[in-house]
This record gives C-alpha cells, sequence and structure tokens, in this order.
C-alpha cells in the first residue's frame, strides 16, 4: 500500500508530532487538533491516524485509518464501514497497564483498606484477617490480547482464572474459557467479575439485571467499554447486594454527568478512563511500527475484522 499524505488528528498532535519528526519518516503530514480538522484535510489524506471519527465527513476515500487506541468502537459502532478503507489498531502496554489497575483494587478489597482506614479514625486496635489472591475466583470478559494480559497477571498469584468469549476457545492463562451462551454455569461462584470487551452490536447493555442476578456478592471491574453496562441494573445489583463493590473507569457517557447516581454510591470508585492511556510515545511507535509493516507488506497483528468490530 502506498501512503504519502498522512492526517493526525488528535488532543497530542504535537507530542505526536516530535517523535514522528525524530523518527525522519519521509511523508507528507498534517497535524490538527479535533476541534479543527475539516473535510478538505481529509480529502488531502490518503491516510488518518486518530481517536475517533466526525460521522459527518466522508472517509471512504482514505486507504488507511488507525486508531490511536485500543478500541475502535468510535470508528465502527452504529457506523458504516467501507471495505476498502483498513483500519488498524494501537497495540502496546495496554493489556500491561489494565491488569495491574485491576489488581491495584482487588488487593485493595482483600487487604480490608477501607475498614482498616476507618478503624484507624476511630483509633481503634480491631483486627481482621485479609484474604489471599489464591483464593479467589475471577471471571474476564474478553479473552483477547488484553484479557489475556490480565488473566496472566492474576493467574501469576494463583487466582483461577475464567474467561469468556463469543467462541469461548480456550486461551492460555485461564483456567476455562466459556462462551456467552455457558458463562452463567459458574458465574455465581465468582467473587470478582471484570470487563474486557469491546463494544459491537452484541456487547452493547450486555451486563444487565439478568447477569447480574446470577452474581453473588462479588466486586465488578469495568475496563471495556461504559456502554456494555445498564448502569441502573448495576445500582439496582449493589443495593440488592448482588455486587458488593464496582470499579468503573469507563461510562456510557463521559465525562460521568455531575448529577449521575453513581458518584455517590458508598460501593463504587471511579476512575476518568484512565486504566489505559495512549501515551504520545507509544501512540507515536505503534503508527510508525504499522506504516513500516504496510509499505514493506508485512503481517499486521493489529489489524481490526471491521465485521467483527475489534
Amino acid at each position: 500500500m502506498k501512503i504519502e499524505n498522512i492526517l493526525i488528528v488528535s488532543p497530542m498532535y504535537q507530542e505526536l508530532r516530535a517523535y514522528v519528526q525524530n523518527a525522519g519518516v519521509q511523508k507528507n503530514f498534517r497535524y490538527i487538533p479535533e476541534a479543527e480538522v475539516n473535510q478538505a484535510d481529509l480529502k488531502w489524506a490518503d491516510a488518518l491516524v486518530s481517536f475517533n471519527l466526525k460521522s459527518d465527513y466522508d472517509y471512504s476515500h482514505l486507504k488507511w485509518v488507525h486508531s490511536l487506541g485500543a478500541g475502535v468502537d468510535r470508528f465502527l459502532y452504529k457506523k458504516t464501514w467501507d471495505d476498502s478503507v483498513l483500519l488498524t489498531r494501537t497495540v502496546c502496554t495496554f493489556g500491561q497497564r489494565i491488569g495491574e489497575y485491576c489488581l491495584s483494587y482487588i488487593l485493595r478489597d482483600l487487604q480490608c483498606h477501607e475498614e482498616f482506614r476507618e478503624l484507624q479514625l476511630q483509633k481503634k486496635w480491631q483486627q481482621r484477617t485479609p484474604k489471599l489472591l489464591n483464593e479467589l475466583k475471577v471471571m474476564v470478559y474478553g479473552t483477547g490480547e488484553i484479557g489475556q494480559a490480565v488473566a496472566k497477571l492474576l493467574s501469576s498469584f494463583g487466582v483461577e482464572v475464567y474467561g469468556v468469549s463469543q467462541s469461548g476457545k480456550e486461551k492460555e492463562y485461564f483456567k476455562e474459557a466459556l462462551t456467552v451462551e455457558s458463562h452463567f454455569t459458574i458465574l455465581g461462584e465468582m467473587d470478582v467479575i471484570i470487563n474486557t470487551m469491546p463494544l459491537t452490536e452484541e456487547t452493547a447493555g450486555f451486563f444487565n439485571s439478568q447477569v447480574f442476578q446470577k452474581v453473588t456478592n462479588a466486586g465488578f471491574i469495568n475496563v471495556g467499554r461504559g456502554a456494555s453496562v445498564d448502569e441502573e441494573s448495576l445500582l439496582q445489583a449493589l443495593e440488592d447486594g448482588q455486587v458488593r463493590y464496582a470499579v468503573l473507569d469507563v461510562f456510557t457517557q463521559e465525562p460521568l454527568p455531575e448529577n449521575h447516581p453513581l458518584w455517590k454510591h458508598p460501593g463504587v470508585l471511579i476512575t476518568p478512563h484512565i486504566s489505559a492511556v495512549t501515551t504520545p510515545e507509544e501512540g507515536a511507535a505503534c503508527f510508525l511500527d504499522t506504516l513500516r509493516n504496510l509499505e514493506e507488506n508485512k503481517p499486521l497483528n493489529n489489524r481490526v475484522d471491521t465485521n467483527k468490530g475489534y
């Protein structure tokens, strides 16, 4: 594939420009903040590098679109994609970052941080034995690159990790892989549920009352996509004790509206979509590596199946 004109649209366009220029790539580049991109820029470009698409522009003449994020729902979800346009995504340390994010909140719960902090404020010396990681059963929804990285990290501490995917194909680091049809059979045994799934037509609203009713006093961590969770069902599950605590990094609407009940719920911990941030260095490195592979006709391990949505 011959690429000459590359449009980079991002809030961190200046940082990306520094890394790309330092690499000495002999292409024509335009670096633009998201608010300033227009149809003329897109008409000029052979390739677009961005976090998302603006729905009112025509992208069909592009040869290649590269997502600066791991997810591509902003490009595909409820949108029509021209199959002649190649779509790739960023692959970097997302798995490690998300794995450590999940581990930190699981340990926070096991080690009773909240309880001991409260006892400290009350000046009470009251012992309680923390649980061990190897006593846990964890269900990870999504067994792709990120889900596997989470499973690898947790299983290295002796956690019993189960995976759920469309195919139910066995993957390394999972004790067992289940399909979305069969996952209910052991869901009630899980201590923690982790969502790493991409947002597609199939996963939208996946975590609803039907799922939460099968859960027993478990933790819920969402590092996938906010729209995969029915937030009202989650709040009800928290009230009913099916979900003991929820760690939420992603939401249907971001930023989360100030009047949303999740902000004040005592069983909810909120972070502002930071579990897997694309750094300018890693974003530029993956883009440049993909560009080299394209021009040398090498396999692309970050190519997106636009029919599947990931």
